[in-house]
């Protein structure tokens, strides 16, 4: 039983320093292009306006553009694609870091059964604009079992390790008070893959599983000391199912019924510690 959080680091590490890398890789690439598009910028209006003359004759720079083989590429559409990219160039966040710290509570059966607890974690968040971004996270949480039937109760602990996988939308705030638009409010959904790590003296039903959770949520970010860090919160509702959900939880070798059943949904409530690059 003790393996089974080192099974599962074990078998998801190579993954998640895959996902890591990758990202940080995509956004080193996202920011040495804009520096070097901010760089060349304003140099082809300068070659455009030298092509517009020819022999003391002026013509329309327009037409001429649209045909001009030596005029510089542009990769926008139109002037509000530029705008926004100069917006998240200047005011946006490639990628975000931060402490997890806050409590576990549950539905259903696991409410019966495991008592709520503190959990803790990090994650690493990488932007695609001002508005998308997308999070990997790590949280885990242990907690007491408490299981009674017949005159008979049995106790233990159970652990869960969870790695999120999820997408972040930032609510447009700018028509907002500005009080109300520092609170930089968001939802999340995705999928974590759980691990649940289950021990209770004498009742070898319980054991380690594995399933994929499904998360939807919401939080908000306040920026501190200028923007460079962040403080907020974050409340995460997520729907699992084990493979033992529909197997009652029995007592002394399954001759006690205690009329349980392992099935529930995870709430997750936390405080956030971050800061931006």
């Amino acid at each position: 039983m003790g393996t089974g959080f080192g099974g599962f680091l074990k078998h998801y590490s190579f993954r998640i320093f895959f996902l890591t890398l990758l990202l940080i890789a995509s956004g080193a690439v996202s920011l040495i292009s804009r520096h070097a598009w901010a760089d060349d910028t304003g140099d082809g209006s300068n070659a455009a306006a030298t092509s517009d003359q020819s022999g003391g004759q002026t013509t329309d720079s327009d037409s001429d553009d649209a045909y001009d083989p030596f005029i510089d590429y542009n990769e926008y559409d139109n002037s509000g694609d530029e705008e926004a990219d100069i917006n998240f160039f200047e005011n946006g966040r490639l990628l975000t870091a931060a402490l997890l710290v806050g409590g576990r509570t549950f539905t259903n059966g696991f409410k019966q059964m495991y008592s709520d607890s503190v959990a803790y974690g990090g994650y690493l968040s990488y932007f695609f604009d001002l508005r998308f971004a997308l999070q990997i996270s790590y949280t885990t949480s242990s907690h007491s079992i408490v299981v009674s039937g017949g005159g008979q109760t049995a106790k233990g602990n159970v652990t869960f390790n969870e790695i999120g996988l999820d997408l972040k939308y930032y609510f447009n705030m700018d028509d907002v008070k500005k009080g109300l638009a520092n609170f930089n409010p968001y939802v999340i959904a995705g999928f974590s893959p759980i691990t649940r790590t289950s021990t209770v003296s004498g009742e070898s039903e319980f054991t380690t599983q594995s399933a994929v959770a499904f998360d939807a949520g919401a939080g908000f970010e306040i920026p501190i000391l200028r923007r460079e860090m962040f403080i907020g919160g974050q409340a995460m509702y997520q729907m699992v199912n084990f493979p033992d959900q529909y197997s009652e939880i029995t007592l002394n070798n399954g001759t006690i019924h205690t009329g349980i059943y392992p099935n529930g949904a995870i709430i997750t409530y936390l405080g956030i510690l971050g800061i931006n690059f």
